[in-house]
Order: structure tokens, then sequence, then C-alpha cells
């Protein structure tokens, strides 16, 4: 009888163990799948899962190792440098079209307030004013207010629409608007004119400061880019010459690459913290 106890309080002790370490393990997943999907959603990229773009990262790094082991005859050190590289530019791409979209956007906002704040003037009430920019606001941003519309129709939930709508635009200027919106129709008043129009006026002049600060440090950053992708390019000039194919194939050549690889790492890290401004982050999704 005691045995089967001590049995029984193993499997115990075993199964609080165990469901005390699998836990952390599906939210590391969840939370690395969630950002993924928000940098999708912030690209623009709606129809892509963040399985997607891993299995599609892991096939061009499979891809740019194959073509640079070709090339190069056989180098495969080479080929690991480079096919990280190719693992990468799927990724680095997407963020790319997350900044390219974030500024076009940050162009549009002013618009889009100035022509809310003109159909509340006219007496609509804040559905049919979000509704009607499917219609006449920009047009870039028209799909997002029809699928506005369509969600409040069906519903009829203001609330549950508007949450749809913050999700698909993954914004951040959009969060500031949407949850100003959400204020004033849960506080009532009659100020909402007044406080559109201090929120264009104010998205305007960030918009301004922001672009003239990016146009100014650019040059730097794409400058620093260069020094760090031109050591690489040489390499791959380099690696079509037997005697440096020899050369790389050995240990210390391997090491070489290595070295090369966590200094430009590094270094590239470094440029983007010291060069970048800071990130205008979604704090009210």
């Amino acid at each position: 009888m005691s045995a089967v106890l001590g049995v029984l309080l193993g499997v115990g002790l075993l199964l609080i163990w165990w469901s005390c370490w699998s836990r952390p393990a599906a939210r590391t997943a969840n939370r690395r799948s969630g950002r993924l999907r928000a940098l999708l959603l912030a690209a623009g990229v709606e129809n892509v899962s963040p399985a997607s773009l891993v299995a599609t990262c892991i096939g061009a790094g499979v891809l740019v190792f194959v073509a640079v082991f070709v090339i190069s005859s056989g180098a495969t050190p080479i080929a690991a440098c480079f096919g990280l590289f190719g693992g990468w530019l799927p990724l680095a791409v997407v963020r790319w079209r997350a900044h390219r979209r974030a500024a076009s956007l940050r162009e549009l906002w002013p618009d889009v307030v100035d022509h809310l704040r003109s159909a509340i003037r006219a007496g609509l009430s804040l559905a049919e004013a979000l509704t009607q920019l499917g219609e006449r606001g920009p047009e870039e941003l028209r799909r997002f207010f029809r699928d506005f519309g369509a969600d409040h129709r069906s519903g009829g939930q203001f609330e549950v629409a508007l949450d749809r709508l913050k999700e698909r635009l993954a914004d951040p200027v959009a969060d500031r608007i949407i949850e100003a919106l959400r204020m004033t129709r849960d506080v009532g008043g009659s100020d909402l004119g007044r406080l559109l129009g201090t929120l264009s006026d104010f998205l305007r002049e960030n918009s301004r400061t922001r672009s003239e600060l990016e146009a100014r440090q650019s040059w730097t950053v794409n400058a620093a880019r260069l020094a760090v992708a031109a050591p690489w390019i040489v390499l791959l000039l380099m690696a079509t010459r037997p005697e440096a194919v020899a050369a790389y194939n050995s240990a210390a050549g391997a090491a070489v690459l290595i070295g090369g690889l966590a200094v430009s790492v590094v270094c590239y890290r470094l440029m983007l913290r010291i060069g970048s401004l800071p990130p205008d982050e979604r704090v009210l999704r």
C-alpha cells in the first residue's frame, strides 16, 4: 500500500512539474507569433501568416546557401554566411514595408481627421462619419472604413466594429484617433469638433517634423549600411577565385568569417540603435 501511495505521489509531483514548465513555452511561442502577426499587419500583408513568413525565411536561406555553394565551388563557410543573410532578407523586406506604410499613413491621417470633423459638423453620427470615409476618404484607407461599415451594419455594435478597425489598421496614429473617438462617444459633450481640429493640427506638425528628421538622417544610415555590406560584397566576388575558396574552407578561414559576421551584426544593430529615431509604438492597441 505504501508503494502505491509513493507511486501516486511521484506521478502527481511529475504532473505538477510538467504543468509549470509547459505554459511559459506556449506563452513564448504565442508572444513571438503575435509580434510577427503585428509586423505583418503593420506592413499591410494581411493574407500571410507568421508560419508562412518563417517558412519563407527558411526557404530563402536554403536557396541562397545552395546558390553561393555552387558559385563558390563548394565553400561551405561562405555559403552558410550568405544563407543567413538570405534567411534574414524576407523579414527585412517586411520591416521595410511596415516602415514605408507607417510613413505613408502618417501623411494621410490629418486628412482623415478633417473629413471626420466636416462630417460631424454636418450632423452625422460617429459611425456614419467613419463609414463615409469608405467612399470619400483617402484612397489607401477606403477599404478599411468600408469593412468598418460592413461590420457595423451586420452587428450593430459600434465598439466591436471599432476594435476590428483598429486591428486592421495596425497603426499607432490610428490607435490614438480611434481611442479619442471612443472616449468622446462614451463621455459625450459638444467639443468633438474642437478635439478633432486640435488633433489634426498636431498630426500635421508631427508628420512634418518627423519627415524632416528622417530626410536628414537617411544619408547617414544608408552610408552605414553600405559600409557593413561592402566587405560581404567583396567576399562574394572573391568566392569565384579558387585560392580564396581554399583559404576560407579551412578552420582559420571559417573562424575569420564567424568573427566578421559577429562584428557586422553588432555594428549594424548599434548603428540602428544610434541612428534611428524613436519608433512610434502602439501603446493604445
